[in-house]
């Protein structure tokens, strides 16, 4: 997917339809003087509803179009005709999205399957006719309820990629390269920092036709929290993984400490996401031998999973995708 294409933030102002107003009408006719109270009800306005769309990936549909408006209900007629309804307006919108009040910050939905509709935005109720309101003591009511009037709110559409696991690491940790070797997907690799744009998405084939997916997102630095490299726009991706698969290179100069720098970020940008299971990867390690690997192994956290891998000779990879597997059904 191209980067300006990756759209993950909109905002849009929502508009539902006004309902009818219900009739006043007393029936006439040539053979009837006063026939009393006929007057039909008034169509409910058309709502704005968000429908979820596994086929869509992205916001950028949605990224230029700022109004959307559903249509009025129609006013009710003579002889007990109800008024028509407005037509609702319907958003597809990729899985993962949440819509959010633009004023007040409050999550209003959130579209997690494949054809679920939510009525984001409701439409005005129609109006009684005032064939409701005839009594015995009040047989010729004149008049009728007007038709409620729709909501004009902004609201933001936020897309949170659905995804098992989350790669996080410094720009160059080798995230990119492990997706696009153990996924079909084709993210942007090259020798340079913050190569990554835009997050990706893998789906990794697992032993007897199973599977999980993985999602890459722009590499985090020191201060990404203050809004140093790309800042932590992206992290929203990762708060819905089952786990965080932490890279680090063999490279690092400091393992542990790129560790708990990870670690931090993360956890100003949102403390829950410190409650998710975690894996490490010392990526590049076909450039360690036995002797240098088992002196790392020991200076690593103990009760964190680590497991050193090469995307480039395919050493470990086998043994990543079981520590995973095992992660997402313990």
């Amino acid at each position: 997917m191209a980067s300006n294409n990756f759209i993950d933030y909109v905002k849009v102002c929502s508009r539902s339809g006004h309902g009818g107003a219900g009739s006043a009408h007393l029936h006439r006719d040539k053979k009837t003087a006063k026939g009393g109270p006929d007057g039909g009800d008034g169509g409910r306005g058309g709502h704005v509803i968000l429908k979820g769309n596994a086929q869509l990936w992205t916001l950028l549909h949605l990224q230029y179009r700022k109004h959307v408006i559903a249509e009025n209900g129609l006013n009710g007629g003579s002889s007990h005709s109800s008024g028509a309804q407005g037509n609702d307006e319907v958003l597809e919108v990729p899985l993962g999205t949440i819509a959010r009040n633009a004023e007040t910050g409050e999550v209003m939905c959130e579209i997690t399957e494949d054809g679920q509709e939510i009525i984001l935005t409701p439409g005005g109720r129609g109006g009684l006719g005032n064939a409701h309101f005839k009594s015995p003591t009040n047989q010729t009511p004149r008049y009728a309820q007007p038709g409620e009037e729709g909501i004009e709110e902004w609201v933001i559409l936020e897309l949170k990629l659905l995804a098992d696991v989350g790669l996080v690491g410094f720009p160059n940790a080798g995230k990119s390269t492990l997706l696009s070797v153990v996924s079909a997907a084709k993210p942007k690799i090259a020798n340079y920092a913050f190569t990554t744009l835009t997050p990706n998405l893998g789906v990794v084939a697992y032993r007897d036709y199973k599977s999980f997916v993985m999602a890459d997102i722009p590499g985090i630095i020191e201060g990404a929290s203050e809004g140093k490299g790309l800042g932590i726009r992206f992290l929203r991706h990762i708060e819905r993984n089952s786990i965080l698969l932490f890279m680090i290179s063999c490279e690092s100069p400091d393992i542990v400490e790129e560790y708990k720098v990870l670690l931090n970020e993360l956890k100003t940008f949102n403390p829950e996401l410190l409650d998710k299971k975690r894996l490490l990867a010392i990526t590049k390690s076909d450039m360690l031998d036995e002797e240098l690997e088992k002196e790392m192994r020991g200076t690593l956290p103990e009760d964190l999973p680590t497991v050193f891998i090469s995307s480039i000779t395919g050493k470990n990879l086998t043994q990543l995708k079981d520590m995973i597997w095992n992660a997402l059904n313990s």
